[in-house]
């Protein structure tokens, strides 16, 4: 019998159920032994209590174009990993034992930067793990592409062409916050793909001055409206000057709901222009997978399960240059994949005349 525990944590995503059928269906279709899947609802919480379901490959069929997750999930901030629960539970001493109790040959966890460092710690601690790259921010150190994120680009997108027509309607400048709270990977897509005027991401400081220049030189070109995409942890060079604590402080001092707003109150304020704002908010996470993501969550399940069949563990699922392969926990655990300000994408969406507001 080949026993294998899965597990989904931190911010849900579209893809998460077709990454678990496509481990499921390659282990079914390709293991000799009988396999059991041990589902741990809520996360690391469920791994923790015990609290699980005994499942079959039946139990995964029609996954493929369903969102969220059937298993649920739930946060466990690896920074508070050796802090008891509540209850005085110890964190990793429970999913250890766990594990060992169920007897299982691999755990499979399916999440984002967070996870995937508890996800090392306990391969650190003797476990079989395979990592899964989920999160639609595609802010995974040592893979190309996360699952979560082409589905997460589609619904951005599709939120700034919506806005396009009512805007040209009023002539109105529209704010339309996307989310991107340390990276910026889903407003810079979102936001070419969408035909932006600008977009503001943390990774480029900007200065208010050039984004209200960039709107009016749109406006000297004839047009009567602008579209601003901006990430929900932009910052203007002033804030990105700040000390942490102090950037924190500031944020705590906002009276505004989101930076969306801060920014709005400030272009109509600087040029008189009626600003509206629009925030797509969690829809970005929701409803079903994109054609790209259902490919490109299968292709990790499937890879995740041929590692399972050799023995292998201790790895992330990843995507490099179009290929996929493995990479260490070890290596990718604690680091973040920025935008790179000088990346293709961005040189090129200034070719185009996108602002960034840093210049």
């Amino acid at each position: 019998m080949l026993r294998v525990g899965m597990l989904t944590s931190g911010g849900d995503c579209q893809s998460l159920n077709a990454t678990m059928r496509g481990i499921v269906k390659t282990l079914d279709a390709n293991c000799k032994k009988d396999v059991e899947f041990y589902g741990f609802q809520d996360g690391y919480r469920g791994l923790m209590y015990g609290n699980y379901r005994v499942m079959k490959a039946p139990d995964f069929s029609g996954l493929l174009t369903r969102g969220g997750t059937i298993l649920g999930t739930s946060r466990t901030p690896f920074k508070q990993i050796d802090e008891p629960m509540p209850d005085g539970l110890e964190k990793v001493p429970a999913m250890k034992k766990m594990y060992k109790k169920l007897k299982l040959d691999c755990l499979c966890v399916l999440g984002g930067n967070g996870s995937l460092k508890t996800a090392n710690r306990l391969s650190e601690e003797g476990l079989n793990v395979i990592g899964l790259p989920k999160t639609i921010d595609n802010d995974t150190w040592g893979t190309d592409m996360t699952f979560g994120f082409p589905s997460a680009i589609d619904i951005a997108t599709k939120a700034v062409d919506d806005i396009h027509t009512t805007a040209s309607s009023h002539g109105r400048v529209f704010v339309i916050e996307i989310m991107g709270h340390k990276v910026g990977w889903i407003p810079l897509y979102a936001g070419v793909a969408g035909g932006a005027d600008v977009i503001l991401i943390p990774e480029i400081p900007y200065d208010l001055d050039n984004v209200l220049k960039a709107i009016d030189q749109r406006v000297k070109n004839g047009a009567r409206f602008a579209i601003v995409v901006v990430a929900e942890g932009a910052k203007s060079k002033e804030e990105a000057a700040l000390t942490k604590k102090q950037y924190k402080k500031l944020l705590a001092a906002r009276t505004e709901p989101s930076i969306a707003y801060v920014l709005a109150d400030q272009i109509a304020e600087r040029s008189g222009r009626e600003v509206r704002v629009a925030i797509p908010g969690h829809t970005q996470r929701g409803g079903s997978p994109s054609a790209y993501d259902r490919v490109f969550a299968t292709q990790c399940g499937v890879e995740a399960a041929r590692g399972i069949l050799e023995g292998a563990s201790g790895f992330m699922v990843a995507q490099v240059g179009g290929k996929m392969c493995r990479v260490p926990l070890a290596d990718i655990a604690g680091k973040l994949k920025m935008v790179d300000p000088e990346s293709d994408l961005v040189r090129e969406a200034r070719a185009l005349g996108i602002s960034f507001g840093d210049e």
